[in-house]
């Protein structure tokens, strides 16, 4: 019997699957090891936890692992790759095989087919590929450069957003939810926090705008929409990316989702499918979002 690992290293955990050749025999989930987001001693203790866990629950030793493949995003910087191989070489059997998040994303959404895949959780990014094609990606250039419906944007916007509420005089319960949320005495308090170094994990402050939002407060649900808005066009970039490659406007490519936002927050992924379907409303979605987790299997058992 042939052992395969597949990996999903994200920003705020990590998602590991150990499989045969059919069957998926065991599943944990640990913090995050992307070195671009902690330090290698937090990552590797993180690192640690899981693969005990995993041999638990499995009851087998991961030096019998055939293959490993792990998708993150950074998967062409040093830091990451390098630290990757070094840390899951001395503590894993077999070959490593190191693709992007979007990579394996879309072979879980579409392993025989061309279509895109918009990952939004902590960062975002979106992806798509034709039919036996490369995979080709818009945006994901991380929090300073891109990073449009992420948790990390919506938190920046939403900070952003009550204060200019502050100056313009507009009622808004956002800053007093964000207060609470991180247990701030006032706004210069936050002030400071939010521009201190290092920098506060913004992606945090989804969950008071989500409430603020579910509660009815229209500064909160602009944000999301907004958020929305930017990375449906993102999405429709790609849409006329592969109709060029396939040499046909007719084609509208399928669309598959995954990430915590777009699977829990509402007001972005509607905001962002009302958008794309303006310019194609034959828009054909996958209902859910896709488990990135599936494609690094199919990868590591394929490859």
């Amino acid at each position: 019997m042939s052992l395969f690992l597949g990996i999903d290293a994200g920003g705020t955990k990590t998602d590991y699957a150990l499989a045969d050749e059919t069957t998926v025999l065991a599943r944990v989930r640990g913090g995050t090891i992307k070195r671009m987001r902690t330090d290698a001693l937090t990552a590797s203790t993180h690192l640690d936890e899981a693969l005990r866990q995993l041999t638990l629950a499995a009851s087998v030793d991961l030096r019998a692992v055939a293959r490993t493949c792990i998708g993150t995003a950074g998967e062409t910087v040093p830091l990451v790759v390098d630290w990757l191989r070094d840390a899951l070489g001395a503590r894993i059997g077999g070959a490593l095989l190191v693709l992007g998040d979007v990579e394996i994303a879309l072979e879980a959404a579409f392993p025989d087919e061309g279509g895109v895949v918009v990952i939004a959780g902590t960062g975002s990014n979106v992806a798509g590929r034709i039919k036996g094609d490369r995979v080709t990606t818009v945006g994901g250039y991380g929090p300073v450069l891109a990073d449009q419906g992420s948790g990390h944007r919506i938190g920046q916007q939403a900070l952003r957003a009550a204060f200019l509420a502050l100056d313009e005089g507009r009622p808004t319960d956002l800053l007093e939810a964000i207060l609470r949320f991180w247990k701030l005495a006032s706004e210069e308090a936050l002030i400071a926090y939010a521009n201190s170094l290092p920098a506060p994990d913004l992606s945090t402050l989804t969950t008071p705008v989500l409430a603020c939002a579910a509660s009815g407060d229209q500064i909160a649900s602009d944000v999301l929409r907004a958020q929305g808005v930017e990375l449906a066009y993102l999405v429709r970039l790609m849409m006329r990316r592969l109709q060029r490659a396939a040499g046909s406007e007719h084609w509208t490519p399928p669309l598959a989702f995954t990430g915590s936002i777009v699977e829990h927050v509402p007001l972005v992924r509607e905001a962002l499918l009302a958008d794309v379907r303006q310019e194609f409303p034959e828009l054909a979605v996958r209902e859910g979002v896709v488990d990135p987790i599936d494609g690094a299997i199919a990868r590591a058992r394929r490859s």
